[in-house]
C-alpha cells in the first residue's frame, strides 16, 4: 500500500501491514514503511512501539520527534502533521476506535 497522493509530501513510501487482531475496534499487529514523508490524521487512540529504523513525527504547531528503535509512543484522536520515515521503520501497534 502506499499514501495516497494527496498525502505524500515526498518520496515514494510502501506499506506492508500484517494485522493480527481485529475484534470490537481493537486492531494490533505489524506496519512497515519505507522511507517518505505523507500527512496523516487521526480519529483513533493508537500505541506504538518501534521495532528497527527511524522516523520522524511533524505534529502541526509543535516540535518534531525523532523515534527510533526501543521508542514506545502513543498518537492520540486529533493528531494531526506528517510521519518521515528517513530509514524503513517497523512498528507494533494497537489501534482502539
Amino acid at each position: 500500500d502506499r499514501p495516497a497522493a494527496d498525502k505524500l509530501l515526498s518520496g515514494d513510501p510502501v506499506f506492508s501491514t500484517w494485522n493480527m487482531e481485529d475484534h470490537d475496534g481493537l486492531y494490533c499487529g505489524l506496519w512497515q514503511s519505507t522511507p517518505g514523508k505523507w500527512r496523516i490524521q487521526y480519529d483513533e487512540w493508537e500505541f506504538c512501539h518501534i521495532l528497527k529504523g527511524h522516523s520522524i513525527l511533524h505534529e502541526d504547531g509543535k516540535p518534531s520527534v525523532t523515534i527510533k528503535a526501543g521508542d514506545s509512543f502513543i498518537l492520540r484522536p486529533g493528531f494531526k502533521g506528517a510521519w518521515e520515515v528517513v530509514a524503513t521503520t517497523l512498528k507494533e501497534y494497537v489501534i482502539k476506535v
